[in-house]
């Protein structure tokens, strides 16, 4: 009888230990739902877009979209940034625009250095370009066709007049 009654104080302890566990559960229970919930629809959205990733990979066929491109190309230390030869692009063309008041000389070499950058810009992103091959009238329609693959493929560049921003299609 005396075992007895030691698992039943035994017990009766245990039951009176855990009964703020049983509250806490019991309030809380809602909030434990709902996380579990959350949690659960977070990752059937996660698991949705990998798999709508998945299918335009397969639709587009991404791989044979970059197959012939040498990202060799892209690691060479003689080669500048894309990032900065936008950065030269804006500084250049914007003295370009707004140089009036300057020397022929002077307008010729920024126009220079322009084009410069213009071809290593499409050197960079493999865009077939013309400038050097042309001169004149000819020469000024290749740049703003240049310039305006440039812009589609994201460059932001000036535009033709200062105070106006590029609008290319």
């Amino acid at each position: 009888m005396g075992v007895e009654r030691a698992l039943m104080l035994a017990l009766a302890f245990l039951a009176v230990a855990s009964l703020p566990a049983a509250f806490a559960l019991l309030f809380c229970a809602d909030e434990i739902i709902d996380r579990v919930v959350c949690g659960w629809s977070e990752w059937r959205e996660r698991r949705r877009e990998r798999r709508t990733i998945a299918r335009l990979d397969r639709a587009i066929e991404a791989d044979a979209l970059t197959r012939d491109i040498d990202l060799s190309e892209f690691d060479r230390t003689d080669r500048r940034p894309l990032e900065q030869l936008a950065a030269d692009l804006r500084r250049l063309g914007g003295q370009r625009l707004g140089g009036n008041a300057r020397s022929m000389v002077w307008h010729g070499a920024v126009l220079q250095a322009y084009d410069d950058r213009l071809r290593l810009a499409c050197r960079a992103l493999g865009i077939t370009e013309h400038l050097a091959e042309l001169s004149g009238v000819d020469q000024q329609i290749e740049r703003i066709r240049v310039e305006g693959v440039l812009h589609a493929a994201g460059l932001t560049l000036p535009a033709a007049r200062a105070g106006h921003r590029q609008r290319h299609r």
